[in-house]
């Protein structure tokens, strides 16, 4: 029997959601997805990144559903969201917002948090007045809004087109993965994260990122090669964060620099030093502390009921 998409003991383990539904994109395409918390809490949404899943945000999901609603949604063709016949950035502005029309009542506000293919579906939503209803601040993380191919540092060479070319060919490649072997945890951890990060963690991204099917892979990395998010983060006008790690190889911190320097009201930069691409599994306190803040700011306070 094949091991679970997600450890299941320690921190990182998914916690049980106190609810599950399927919300329904524009297209017809089915999304998994969970609440944690209590009802009337103020609202998290997170959206995971490219062959991750619900399970990835579990560190923030625990700190935060003990005040918070949290709202996580598998992307389409990854966790339990079935593949589809479409991937774009168009669909993935039509998923989070269908997500937020499936769990919010109207013109309820929350916090938009995004890793990787997360913050840039944020980026993509920008725009939607749909996004513009509910979303009152937004976090970006370890993301970018194009030249993702050129940028990445995931190969030793130096920049130009022989580099972008192999990279784009390894980061598209549609051989499967196959299981999690000590040495997939060594090439994961050099791609994907910072050179100190504990081996509980390197096994729980592994897990994760393992576990999405080759197919969908390569549909999104088509995506992400051709991505071109700039015109959208003028549209991105809430309250926003960035967070980066200063090892990171996917999307180095140029990345994080440049939307800080572009978004219309970004509200601080984090540049976390030793950490990769995983930032919410590599430093989850930092992270579920940067959401926590953006909440304390942007969200209204509940009121609590007045005794006779």
């Amino acid at each position: 029997m094949s091991r679970p998409g997600y450890v299941t003991a320690g921190p990182y383990a998914p916690p049980v959601a106190r609810r599950e539904l399927v919300a329904t994109s524009a297209d017809g395409s089915r999304l998994h997805v969970e609440v944690h918390g209590e009802d009337g809490a103020p609202a998290v949404v997170l959206a995971h990144g490219w062959t991750c899943s619900t399970a990835f945000w579990a560190a923030q999901i625990r700190a935060l559903a003990a005040g918070h609603r949290v709202i996580a949604y598998d992307q389409r063709g990854h966790g339990r969201s079935p593949a589809a016949s479409r991937y774009s950035t168009a669909a993935l502005a039509d998923d989070l917002v269908a997500v937020l029309g499936a769990t919010l009542a109207p013109g309820e506000k929350a916090v938009v948090a995004g890793h990787s293919m997360g913050g840039m579906t944020v980026m993509a939503a920008a725009g939607r007045p749909e996004f513009a209803e509910h979303a009152a601040a937004a976090l970006l993380c370890s993301t970018g809004s194009g030249r993702l191919v050129e940028e990445a540092l995931v190969l030793p060479l130096g920049p130009g087109r022989a580099r972008t070319r192999i990279t784009g060919a390894v980061l598209g490649s549609r051989a499967p993965l196959g299981p999690v072997t000590p040495v997939a945890r060594k090439v994961l951890k050099y791609a994907t994260m910072g050179p100190g990060s504990a081996p509980e963690r390197v096994e729980a991204c592994a897990r994760i990122v393992h576990a999405c099917p080759t197919k969908v892979r390569h549909a999104w990395s088509e995506v992400l090669a051709g991505l071109d998010l700039d015109v959208n983060l003028a549209a991105l006008t809430v309250p926003t964060a960035v967070i980066g790690g200063k090892s990171d190889r996917l999307t180095p911190i140029v990345h994080a620099r440049g939307l800080a320097a572009a978004l219309p009201n970004c509200v601080g930069l984090t540049e976390l030093t030793g950490m990769g691409h995983m930032t919410p599994i590599e430093a989850p306190e930092a992270v579920t502390e940067a959401v926590r803040e953006l909440a304390a700011l942007y969200l209204p306070t509940p009121q609590k009921e007045k005794t006779p």
